[in-house]
């Protein structure tokens, strides 16, 4: 069923769906700067907006613009930013 998830004050929320397959969350993101830790591989698909993402082993921002994806390991953590509101896909596992 869906789960509704509110991060950072209310500044990032997202709908979580599952079944026995995958589990997936799509979301939004205000502008500012955040840092997310990773249970479970995940993929972030930016779907409005740019996010500025320093992924785990990296020192480097990378920015990622609508439709452009990337991967996060398990167990890690990343750094997002985001100048404008933002809206995302994620799929886990």
């Amino acid at each position: 069923m869906f789960k509704t998830n509110e991060y950072f004050d209310g500044k990032v929320k997202s709908i979580a769906f599952s079944d026995a397959d995958k589990a997936a969350t799509v979301g939004v993101m205000a502008a500012g700067e955040y840092t997310f830790n990773t249970a479970e591989k995940e993929k972030m698909t930016v779907v409005s907006g740019q996010m500025q993402v320093v992924l785990p082993g990296e020192s480097q921002r990378r920015t990622f613009s609508a439709g452009e994806s990337f991967d996060v390991p398990a167990n890690s953590a990343f750094e997002v930013s985001v100048d404008s509101d933002c809206a995302y896909l994620c799929i886990y596992g």
